[in-house]
């Protein structure tokens, strides 16, 4: 096992956890990914976050071929779209964050932009989220309605079940998962209320500050 390996199975173990600890994805629900140079490494399907083993997770060679460990999320098709849709992703987050999820059950929620740009942070580390359809999980018919998407969107909401973010780390992805639910998190507590987002000109300083879009 190369040490790139060792490393992103132990930091699939330890950010697990702490998502599952905060409560941000319950029971066996959620599903992690990281590519490595030749290869990615998968949660098991049905397994807690909380309680992931490293010598047991999902191995996956680069044409996708399970090859080691455990049985692999039956969400593969919507991490490879998003793999193959950004090249510089190196791994992806899924989970069924309260807040998030919520947004993604709401008739009236933006399916161009479902979290409005109400902090700076939200700008910075997420941008625009679409939403997608609903389809089943594990579904193959998610990955064309990933693919329209994430070349221009490293989160998306998937309609009726939770957000799903792209990183260029393990812990990049996380970051942008938590700002993520932490802004639906405002945005449910705020509904019906007189918000203030941030304008056009506050945005495309923080684009340019920030390099957003380089």
């Amino acid at each position: 096992m190369t040490d790139e390996e060792s490393r992103a199975r132990a930091d699939l173990v330890r950010w697990g956890k702490s998502l599952f600890d905060r409560g941000l994805t319950p029971g066996s629900s959620g599903n992690l990914s990281v590519r490595l140079a030749d290869s990615y490494l998968f949660t098991p399907t049905n397994s807690c976050l909380g309680f992931l083993d490293a010598a047991r997770l999902s191995k996956l060679d680069a044409a996708g071929n399970h090859i080691g460990g455990d049985p692999p999320t039956k969400e593969l098709p919507l991490h490879f779209a998003f793999y193959e849709s950004r090249p510089t992703a190196r791994a992806v987050v899924h989970l069924h964050s309260t807040h998030a999820t919520a947004l993604s059950c709401l008739a009236d929620t933006d399916p161009e932009d479902a979290i409005p740009p109400i902090t700076p942070y939200v700008v910075m580390r997420v941008g625009k989220v679409p939403v997608v359809a609903y389809t089943r999980p594990g579904s193959p018919e998610v990955a064309p309605l990933i693919r329209a998407r994430a070349p221009r969107h490293p989160a998306i909401l998937l309609g009726n079940h939770g957000p799903v973010v792209a990183g260029a780390s393990l812990e990049a992805a996380v970051f942008a998962m938590e700002e993520l639910e932490e802004t639906a998190r405002l945005v449910m507590m705020t509904r019906g209320m007189a918000i203030r987002p941030l304008g056009a000109a506050e945005i495309a300083d923080l684009e340019a500050t920030f390099r957003l879009k380089e």
